[in-house]
């Protein structure tokens, strides 16, 4: 079951936060942090924490969410899950890096809640409509 919720997660996600980076919320986090990017991006860092988030939302929440055939536990378990790990960065760099600006934390924290909570939730969604 793993790999079918992963095949499913891995685009949705993608499609998601490209979204969200590429069109969304671009130009706020070039103003917020422009000063410390890069101006490439590491393809290679950002496929393995895409690869890291997407295990821990097919473990940690669709596969329980399938399993108890609930939508209402991806949405709500996604969330909590993406909060934690977007706090982990977040907050991480709000107690050690240079000038780290809040807001970007505060939108981070939010924008991770909801990205898993979609991904979680439209995993979830499609899987028990394939899938049954």
């Amino acid at each position: 079951m793993f790999f079918k919720l992963f095949g499913i997660a891995l685009p949705v996600f993608f499609a998601i936060d490209m979204l969200w980076l590429g069109l969304i919320a671009k130009d706020f986090y070039a103003k917020q942090i422009g000063g410390i990017m890069k101006p490439d991006i590491n393809w290679t860092a950002a496929i393995i924490f895409y690869l890291i988030f997407i295990a821990g939302l097919v473990v940690f929440v669709i596969t329980p969410a399938v399993l108890k055939n609930s939508w209402s536990h991806a949405v709500l378990m996604g969330a909590f899950f993406g909060f934690v790990c977007y706090a982990t960065y977040d907050l991480t760099n709000l107690a050690v890096a240079k000038d780290w600006p809040v807001l970007v934390t505060i939108i981070d924290l939010i924008w991770g809640a909801v990205l898993a909570a979609s991904v979680s939730v439209i995993t979830f969604l499609i899987a028990t409509k394939v899938f049954k």
